[in-house]
C-alpha cells in the first residue's frame, strides 16, 4: 500500500519563531502530539513532538530550559534532522524509517511541497486490515515492562523514561496496572510552574550559603504518577490477536496496552510493536 493512500493531508504546521506554549495548545486542541514546524516561506525544517516537550524541559541543563513555556521558541525544543517520505514510497519503507530513526512520524514531501504526514497510527489501519489473524499479541508484544507505582515522584517518572528511551510507563499496585503515564500526560498536565513542567515546591535549608548571606534554595517535584497517570487502563490477553490490539489503541487512541495474564502483568504491546509486523 502506497504511502499516499494512507497519510494525513492535513497537517498542523508551526513556524520556529512561536513559544512552546502555543505548540502545547494547538496539540491540545487538535488532539495530536507531534506538530510539524516550518520556517516563514513554509518549508518543513524540523518537527516537535510532546516527547521533546517533556525531555528537554525536565529542568535539567541550560537555565533557558526554566524559563516559563510562554518564553521558550519552539526552535529551542525541536528535533531539526527532519526525516521525510515521498508519497509514492510504500508502507513498509515508512515502517523502517521510523523504527531505524526511533520516531513516530514522517512528512510527506512531493516535488518540496508538503502534501501530508504519515503516523504510526495510520500504519495501524494497514496492519488491522491485512493482518487480522496472523499473530496473537503473545507473539508481538515486549515482557519487559517499565513500571513504577503511584507514590513515585514525576521527576523520577521523567527519568526512568529518558533512562529507557520509552514514551511511556505503567503504574502498578500489586504487580496489577492501575494507570499508565505517556509523555503527553507531563507534558499537558495542569501545572503551577511551566518552566520546570511539574508543580515544585520551595525548600529553604535553614543554613545560609557561605559568604553569600543567601538562603540555599532547592525545587522538589510535589506531584506523583498517580497525580498524572491515566487511570483508564484498557488491558488485554497475551491470547488475543493482535488486531485487536491495533483496532483498540485507535479506537482509544492509545498508543500502548498492558498485558494482563490471570491479574498479572506479563508484557506491554505498543504501537511500535504493530506496525513492526508490517511485511
Amino acid at each position: 500500500m502506497k504511502i499516499k493512500d494512507i497519510m494525513s493531508e492535513e497537517v498542523v504546521v508551526i513556524q520556529d519563531t512561536e513559544q512552546v506554549a502555543y505548540a502545547r495548545n494547538l496539540m491540545l486542541k487538535n488532539g495530536i502530539g507531534r506538530i510539524v514546524v516550518v520556517d516563514r516561506d513554509g518549508d518543513p525544517i524540523g518537527i516537535v513532538t510532546d516527547r521533546d516537550i517533556t525531555h528537554k524541559l525536565s529542568g535539567k541543563g541550560p537555565a533557558w530550559r526554566r524559563r516559563p513555556i510562554d518564553k521558550i521558541a519552539v526552535r529551542r525544543v525541536m528535533n531539526n534532522n527532519l526525516i521525510t517520505v515521498a508519497p509514492g514510497l510504500n508502507s513498509k519503507e515508512a515502517v523502517d524509517l521510523m523504527l531505524k530513526n526511533d520516531i513516530g512520524s514522517l512528512p510527506v514531501i512531493d516535488q518540496g511541497e508538503l502534501v501530508g504526514i504519515i503516523t504510526k497510527t495510520d500504519l495501524m489501519k494497514v496492519y488491522e486490515n491485512k493482518f487480522r489473524g496472523k499473530w496473537r499479541i503473545s507473539e508481538l508484544m515486549s515482557s519487559k515492562v517499565v513500571t513504577v507505582n503511584e507514590n513515585h515522584a514525576i521527576s523520577h517518572v521523567i527519568n526512568i523514561m529518558e533512562e529507557n528511551k520509552i514514551g511511556r510507563v505503567v503504574v502498578i499496585r500489586d504487580n496489577e496496572p492501575v494507570g499508565i503515564i505517556t509523555s503527553e500526560n507531563i507534558s499537558f498536565a495542569q501545572i503551577e510552574d511551566p518552566g520546570k513542567g511539574i508543580n515544585v515546591e520551595r525548600i529553604y535549608f535553614v543554613r545560609p550559603v557561605e559568604g553569600e548571606g543567601k538562603r540555599n534554595v532547592r525545587m522538589i517535584s510535589m506531584m506523583t504518577a498517580g497525580d498524572i497517570m491515566t487511570d483508564r487502563v484498557v488491558k488485554l490477553s497475551s491470547a488475543d490477536d493482535a488486531s485487536e490490539a491495533a483496532k483498540v489503541m485507535m479506537e482509544s487512541e492509545i498508543s500502548g496496552i498492558p498485558v494482563v495474564d490471570d491479574d498479572e502483568l506479563v508484557g506491554i504491546i505498543t504501537k511500535t510493536d504493530i506496525i513492526k509486523a508490517i511485511q
